[in-house]
């Protein structure tokens, strides 16, 4: 019988791209394991409902030693549901939190939300968030979030939560072409920079930001060529559809400082094409735990541009930091004059890929026992 459990809520995107690298990337021969999840969509509802859905599914009958969920299921509604379930060495995966979960106006945050995470933290064993943005963001922001409780408020819950929680980064399993090495790009001084934005198409990634420096580039006669990629849900930005039509427009009148080469969510080849491919790829979020287009893209060659905030900081180099749009728009203008500039960058990000972090995984999997002559880099 199985000995580990994986619960995941909301299977999809970078959620349902962990547990895949774990599942195809770890042996569990000798342990076995249960994967239940819930189809990645309706997100609010999987965070409220989705404890007594797992607790109905999951068999009573088990072996089960590790419970490894994200951060979207209600734990302790888990544990106290299914008592049985105590037992097991509870591991919980941050890939956000939702205590800086940027909304428009404070009135309009869920308490709810932000408190199940707290309360699933409590129960858990062990906590992992991708970043120390992601951790550090969560922990330090409990005592000002109960500050929205009118009175009764709890106290020290972040000394009790930080001693067990540590930063294991999210692992970025890519195939990379050869022809993507940097080395082995053709330096072709008639080439035109193609700039890539890679993105769930949600406000909080900062689409209107990005636009505003397209048409920035296009008001000063830049030339590019542009894929803007990413995640679509019901409830789509109204840029996007004035941007595509202003595009056209323009390419349809002859207009030659910008073509259109992509636009919207592509399969999985396609995005790994475009993005070996492509001179620069650009954040403009408003929100970001960790990065992993961005992160995929660089390895694939991009020169990643992401503001000087967030989580982005301790992933790229100086050189790759903006504070400013001005500073995005003079940086692309040049790489617009000067193409090749962008595949002159050197960084290494090793210690994102799967080859780095699986023993990690294993470890806190107990797949790989930790002994006196093990150290793990998983970091605090």
């Amino acid at each position: 019988m199985a000995r580990i459990l994986f619960v995941e809520p909301f299977f999809d995107g970078s959620h349902k791209q962990l547990l895949d690298t774990l599942i195809k990337g770890i042996d569990f021969e000798n342990t076995g394991y249960e994967l239940f999840t819930l189809p990645g969509k309706k997100w609010h509802w999987r965070a409220r409902t989705s404890a007594l859905y797992f607790a109905e599914v999951i068999p009573r009958k088990h072996v089960f030693e590790v419970l490894f969920a994200s951060s979207v299921l209600n734990l302790a509604e888990l544990i106290a549901l299914r008592p049985d379930l105590m037992t097991c060495t509870k591991i919980l995966y941050f890939h956000e939190n939702q205590l800086i979960y940027p909304v428009r106006k404070q009135q309009e945050r869920d308490f709810q939300y932000g408190y199940n995470q707290i309360i699933s933290c409590m129960v858990a064993d062990k906590i992992f968030f991708n970043t120390l943005f992601n951790l550090n963001s969560f922990l330090d922001s409990i005592p000002s979030f109960f500050k929205l409780q009118p009175d009764h408020r709890p106290k020290n819950l972040e000394e009790f939560i930080r001693p067990k929680s540590k930063v294991l980064h999210f692992p970025i399993l890519i195939q990379t072409p050869l022809l993507v090495h940097p080395s082995a790009r053709e330096m072709d001084k008639s080439e035109v920079l193609h700039i890539v934005w890679p993105h769930r198409w949600e406000h909080d990634k900062g689409p209107e930001k990005f636009f505003l420096v397209i048409d920035a580039l296009i008001a000063k006669g830049c030339n590019f060529r542009l894929s803007v990629l990413g995640e679509q849900f019901q409830q789509i930005p109204s840029i996007f559809s004035e941007k595509k039509s202003q595009y056209q427009n323009m390419e349809n009148q002859g207009e030659k400082t910008i073509q259109v080469l992509d636009w919207g969510w592509v399969n999985r080849d396609r995005y790994v094409d475009v993005l070996s491919s492509a001179h620069v790829v650009v954040s403009t979020a408003d929100h970001e735990f960790f990065g992993v287009s961005m992160i995929e893209a660089a390895i694939l060659g991009c020169f990643p541009m992401c503001p000087l905030r967030l989580s982005y900081p301790e992933i790229f180099p100086v050189d790759c930091l903006y504070r400013t749009e001005l500073q995005l728009i003079k940086k692309l203008k040049y790489f617009c004059k000067n193409p090749n500039a962008s595949r002159n960058l050197q960084m290494n990000l090793d210690k994102f890929k799967w080859p780095s972090l699986k023993s990690q995984y294993e470890e806190i999997l107990l797949i790989k026992k930790q002994d006196s002559s093990y150290t793990t880099g998983i970091s605090n």
